[in-house]
C-alpha cells in the first residue's frame, strides 16, 4: 500500500508515524525544510520539500502509483487543488482533505466535491470533529471521554479515579463477581502519565485514568460503579467564538434542550458574527480572563466550561478561573503535549486534544477491509477497533481462549443479534458477530496480518 500525505505539521506527522509503523510506503511532502528535517529524522517515510498541489512534486512523490492521498495542510485551497490534481492527473483511489472553512460545508453548495465536480472522497473538518467529540461527553457526566460503538448499543467510555472511587485497589477480575450482571470491560489504563494493558490481577489506582467497553443500557451504574454520579450538565459557558466554538454551541442547540449555553469571544468581529449565527445562545464580547466577564457569563452557576480558543495558555487559565470562581467542570482544548502532566493536578477535568481525534477520524476511514470504526485512545497507546466477524474466519465456532491473540490485545465485548454479550475467555465467536476490540500499537499490525484475510479488520 502507499499513501501520500501532503502537510508536515502535527496532523500529517502523526498520520504518517502511524502507517509507517504498519508498513505502509508513505511519502510526506510539506514546503517547510524544517519540517521535513524533522520528519525525516524520526520516521521511516520518504520526505520532499514541495507545494502539494503541484502536479510535479505529486508526481516526484509517486502520485501514480498510490493508493491514496491525505491533504492536511493548514490552506484548505491546497488539500482541495491537491486531491483534483491527484484524481484528474493521476488518477489516485482515495482521496481525503481536511477543510476547515465552513464557506466550503454549506449544504447548498453539496455539489462542489462530488466526482464530476472536486472529487474528495472524504472532507474532515476538524472543528466539526473536535466539537462533536466534546458534545458527546455532554450525555455522560464525569466521563473524559465517551465514543459510541456497534450502532450505540455499545459506548467507549473514559473514567478518571478520584479518592473516593469505590472500587479502588480491588483486583479486576473480581468486578464481576461484584457487578456479576454488568458487561463492562476495562482495556487500558494510564497511570501517572504510562498505559498499561490490565490484566485480572491489576487494581485501580486513585488518578488512573480508565478505558471501559460498556453496553449503552448499563453506563450510569458503571459510571457510579467508578465513582461518577455527576448530574447532566445545565449551564454551560464556551470560552472562544470561533469555528470549533460556534460549531459546538449550534450542536448544543440542535440536540440539547435542557442545556444553555453562553459564549465568551475576545474578537468584535468574531463574537458578531457567532451573535448572528446562534439563535439560543447568548454571546459575550470579553476578556475569558477577565472576573468580571465570567461574573456576567454566571461562572458561578456553570456546570461546565468549555475552553476552546486557538491559544492553550489562554485555555488553560480560562479553565482554572472559571473553576475557581465556582465552574463545577473544565473542558479544555490543548494542542500541546508539553502541559500534559500538569493539567489534571491543576483541576482540569477533561483535555481535548484536536490533533488525536482528526488523526483517529482518518485512521478510521483509511483502514482496509470492513472495519466498521476505530478510535485512538491515549497518546499511541492503541487502538479500539469494530468488525464484522465473517464466514471465512478460522476463529468461527472457537473460544477466546482458544483464538491465540496476540499479546496487547483484548476482545472487549460481542454484540450479536443485536444483543450485547457478557465476553469471557469461553465465550465462542459466530459468524455476524460485531466483535469490538482493543490492540496496543504494537500489536496492530499482528492484528492486521493475523485477520487481514479472514475477520478483514483492516
Amino acid at each position: 500500500m502507499k499513501a501520500i500525505i501532503c502537510g508536515g505539521g502535527q496532523v500529517g506527522s502523526s498520520i504518517a508515524r502511524e502507517l509507517a509503523s504498519e508498513r505502509v510506503d508513505v511519502t510526506v511532502i510539506d514546503q517547510s525544510p524544517e519540517l521535513i528535517r524533522r520528519i525525516r529524522d524520526t520516521l521511516d517515510v520518504t520526505t520532499m520539500v514541495g507545494f502539494a498541489s503541484h502536479s510535479e512534486v505529486l508526481e516526484a512523490a509517486g502520485a501514480r502509483d498510490a493508493d491514496m492521498i491525505v491533504a492536511v495542510t493548514f490552506a484548505d485551497e491546497v488539500n482541495m487543488i491537491a486531491c483534483q490534481v491527484a484524481h484528474s492527473l493521476f488518477d489516485v483511489p482515495m482521496k481525503i482533505a481536511r477543510v476547515r472553512s465552513q464557506a466550503y460545508r454549506n449544504p447548498i453548495w453539496a455539489d462542489l466535491f462530488s466526482r464530476d465536480h472536486m472529487p474528495i472522497d472524504v472532507i474532515i473538518s476538524p472543528e466539526i470533529e473536535v466539537a462533536r467529540a466534546i458534545s458527546r461527553r455532554f450525555t455522560v457526566p464525569g466521563s473524559f471521554e465517551m465514543i459510541p460503538l456497534a450502532n450505540n448499543r455499545l459506548r467507549l467510555i473514559g473514567v478518571r479515579c478520584e479518592e473516593e472511587c469505590p472500587i479502588l485497589n480491588t483486583p479486576l477480575r473480581q468486578l464481576t463477581t461484584l457487578f456479576p450482571d454488568l458487561r463492562l470491560s476495562i482495556v487500558g489504563i494510564i497511570r501517572e502519565g504510562k498505559p498499561m494493558v490490565p490484566s485480572g490481577d491489576d487494581h485501580l489506582e486513585p488518578g488512573d485514568e480508565v478505558y471501559i467497553v460498556i453496553d449503552a443500557e448499563h453506563v450510569p451504574r458503571a459510571m457510579a460503579a467508578f465513582g461518577h454520579e455527576e448530574k447532566e450538565a445545565r449551564r454551560v459557558i464556551i470560552i472562544g467564538g470561533g469555528n470549533i466554538g460556534q460549531s459546538l454551541a449550534a450542536d448544543i442547540e440542535e440536540r440539547f434542550s435542557g442545556i444553555t449555553a453562553r459564549v465568551i469571544e475576545l474578537n468584535k468581529g468574531r463574537a458578531e458574527e457567532a451573535a448572528n449565527a446562534l439563535s439560543k445562545t447568548t454571546v459575550i464580547h470579553g476578556d475569558a480572563l477577565d472576573p468580571d466577564i465570567l461574573a456576567e457569563a454566571g461562572v458561578s452557576q456553570a456546570s461546565t466550561v468549555v475552553a476552546i480558543t486557538n491559544d492553550d495558555e489562554v485555555n488553560i487559565l480560562a479553565s482554572l478561573l472559571a473553576k475557581r470562581y465556582g465552574a463545577e467542570r473544565a473542558v479544555t482544548l490543548v494542542n500541546s503535549n508539553t502541559y500534559n502532566p500538569l493539567l489534571a493536578p491543576l483541576g482540569i477535568d477533561v483535555v481535548v486534544n484536536p490533533r488525536v481525534i482528526t488523526v483517529s477520524t482518518i485512521l478510521q476511514i483509511i483502514r482496509r477491509g470492513r472495519i466498521r470504526s476505530v478510535h485512538s485512545i491515549g497518546e499511541n497507546f492503541g487502538e479500539v477497533i469494530e468488525a464484522e466477524a465473517l464466514e471465512t474466519s478460522s476463529l468461527i465456532g472457537k473460544a477466546i481462549k482458544d483464538a491465540k491473540l496476540p499479546a496487547g490485545v483484548i476482545v472487549a465485548s460481542i454484540l450479536r443479534d443485536d444483543q450485547v454479550l457478557m465476553v469471557t475467555k469461553d465465550t465462542v465467536i459466530n459468524v455476524g458477530d460485531r466483535i469490538v476490540l482493543f490492540a496496543t500499537k504494537d500489536a496492530v499490525r499482528k492484528v492486521e496480518r493475523m485477520f487481514a484475510v479472514r475477520l478483514e479488520f483492516f
